[in-house]
């Protein structure tokens, strides 16, 4: 079959043949090229509307907004039926679910054969990385799904600039996608990291689906950034202005419902006044040694796909002001006057709402309104806070690099590194613990290395090992450090009030950057003195702030136990380095014990 590449000046012969390969397979039945412009958009959205793809929106009340409902089995990333299909099961690692090549190219193959004879196929160049920067990386996805073909075209830049960037180059991220019937039974997500390919079959949602985000942006572009020297990670970006105009750039990682994306679009309190903060990205960074031996990162998404529930004018006021214009939203609530509603959003749900499946609502219905993976995907530009430098080409320079997780306990508020290695280790052995609505159990803490435990596309082990590399490459490493918003007391109620109140923690995290600020060492790294932290006009008492910070050593005991357990399942491909950290941690808290007991231990409080 035949492809007519006008209007789009397609000069890679590679992604001809490709274009023409895949369309033979699937049989599609038509072959449209995309090229990102607001009128091919527009053109979209109508064909998407007439469809019943996509939902108005009151455009008085949300211009340009749209709703979209998924399939009820189709609303979340299946990481079980994600697959790193690399030549070799130790290419992948003992984290990964592990395909042989050939036999996910046979399997999915099978499925793709016709899978488009009565569809379109959308051809969807896109740019990863600003436009002209040295980090972007081009892909191609290749789909049947108007709902993706839209949702990229925010996420991604997507249309002519890619192909110019292209050129006559054979290096591309090649990208196919088909949904199928939405059968759970035929829904496989396929990387192939040698032939920088994903293949994702029977499923629509975001994460599935659009092949830009986790699949290239995280898992390819992990493989590649082993091969070439770099890092692809599972980052927000953002940069801390002081008063006097002094911008930090920090990159920092969490697992899921751990405020993430709260915190790249964070606004400064009223008690904080003059400081602010700027957002480059929310999701995914791209980092790179720059010439002056600093790290250096750029956002290589041009979106936002965001969970709706809890985001509210009280969690993220900036992300409420984004989402009011040229957003889709995916399985939220539908208000009688065609407005969106969440659980979260910080008032009662009105009379007349229907809920993400489109069927009557009210508080006694026993279920959410809104699915809780419902999602909105909103422009980079609607942010109120974007950075000034988001799109620079040549990104920011990385002061410091945060992990944190969801702990109610042992971890402290915010403690630093003592140098690059410990905190490789740091965020090597971040994790989160569960809570009852979700697994019927609480306090299993599930590890998620660096927030990368589903996204890293080859071995674990050997990822650790990139980091260490990378730190040698450094002459100006980022600082690192651990925070954790979650901390509770012995009555359960949360120790730190969190929100708009991290920036205190942000600033001394920047004052120990710029040598502002002293800290006490700890055997796990180096803790705040109380008097050092910004705690002016926060209605809570120094001794609540000592409790956030203090080590336990009973606690950190029984913590090092599951970080050994956590190393040995990782097996032979370990960096000893990260064994070496765990034992001068043990040792020195079993020093602290004796020094100290097991009831508090906090220098930094004792110090203060």
């Amino acid at each position: 079959m035949a492809i007519h590449l006008k209007p789009m000046p397609v000069r890679s012969r590679a992604l001809i043949d490709w274009v023409n390969q895949s369309a033979r397979l699937t049989k599609a039945h038509k072959v449209v090229w995309c090229d990102g412009s607001e009128h091919e958009r527009g053109r979209f959205t109508d064909r998407a509307v007439a469809m019943d793809v996509l939902l108005p929106l009151n455009q008085v009340l949300r211009p340009g907004c749209y709703l979209h409902r998924s399939n009820p089995n189709d609303v979340a990333r299946t990481e079980e039926r994600t697959f790193i299909c690399a030549p070799s099961k130790d290419d992948a690692g003992p984290t990964n679910n592990w395909m042989a090549p050939d036999s996910a190219y046979q399997q999915l193959g099978g499925w793709f054969d016709g899978a488009m004879h009565n569809r379109t196929m959308y051809i969807v160049p896109y740019v990863l990385g600003p436009v002209g920067s040295p980090f972007a990386k081009v892909g191609v996805e290749l789909t049947d799904s108007l709902y993706v073909v839209l949702n990229m075209g925010i996420m991604t830049r997507m249309g002519h600039a890619a192909l110019d960037l292209l050129g006559e180059s054979d290096e591309f991220s090649r990208g196919l996608h088909s949904t199928l019937d939405l059968d759970p039974k035929r829904r496989l997500i396929c990387h192939f990291p040698q032939d920088n390919t994903v293949w994702s079959a029977g499923s629509g949602y975001g994460g599935n689906a659009l092949l830009s985000k986790k699949c290239f942006a995280l898992r390819i572009a992990s493989h590649l950034g082993r091969k070439e020297g770099w890092l692809a990670e599972h980052m927000l970006i953002l940069g801390v202005q002081s008063p006097e105009g002094q911008t930090t750039y920090v990159a920092a990682a969490f697992p899921s419902s751990c405020g993430k994306t709260n915190l790249a679009m964070l606004r400064s309190p009223a008690s904080l006044g003059g400081w602010r903060i700027f957002t480059v990205g929310d999701d995914i960074a791209w980092l790179r040694v720059g010439a002056d031996g600093s790290l250096w990162a750029v956002n290589p998404e041009a979106g936002y796909f965001g969970v709706a529930p809890g985001t509210s004018e009280g969690s993220n006021p900036n992300a409420i002001a984004m989402v009011q214009r040229d957003t889709i939203f995916t399985n939220v609530a539908l208000t009688s006057d065609r407005d969106v509603w969440w659980e979260g959003l910080g008032f009662e749900c009105p009379e007349g709402t229907v809920d993400w499946q489109g069927r009557p609502w009210s508080s006694s219905s026993g279920r959410p309104a809104a699915h809780p993976n419902s999602r909105f995907t909103a422009p980079m530009r609607n942010n109120p806070a974007i950075s000034p430098n988001a799109e620079a080409p040549v990104g920011v320079p990385i002061s410091a690099i945060i992990f944190g997780g969801r702990r109610a306990s042992t971890v402290p508020l915010v403690y630093e590194s003592f140098d690059w290695p410990h905190g490789v280790y740091l965020g090597a052995t971040m994790g989160s613990e569960t809570t009852a609505a979700a697994t019927g159990t609480v306090g299993v803490v599930r590890r998620d290395p660096m927030a990368m435990l589903p996204f890293c596309g080859y071995n674990m082990g050997d990822y650790f090992t990139h980091w260490h590399m990378m730190g040698r490459k450094l002459k100006r490493p980022p600082r690192v450090f651990m925070v954790n918003w979650f901390r509770k007391d012995r009555d359960g109620s949360f120790l730190w009030p969190g929100y708009g109140e991290n920036l205190r923690v942000l600033k001394w995290i920047v004052d120990r950057v710029r040598g502002r600020v002293d800290a006490r060492e700890t055997p796990i790294g180096l803790l705040p003195k109380v008097g050092d932290m910004e705690l002016s006009r926060l209605d809570i008492p120094n001794d609540q702030v000592r409790e956030a910070l203090a080590v336990k050593p009973h606690e950190w005991r029984a913590e090092l136990d599951l970080q050994e357990k956590f190393f040995a399942s990782i097996g032979e491909t370990l960096p000893p380095e990260l064994e070496v950290q765990l034992e001068t941690v043990r040792t020195g808290i079993e020093a602290g014990r004796l020094l100290f007991g097991d009831d508090l231990w906090n220098l930094a409080s004792r110090t203060s």
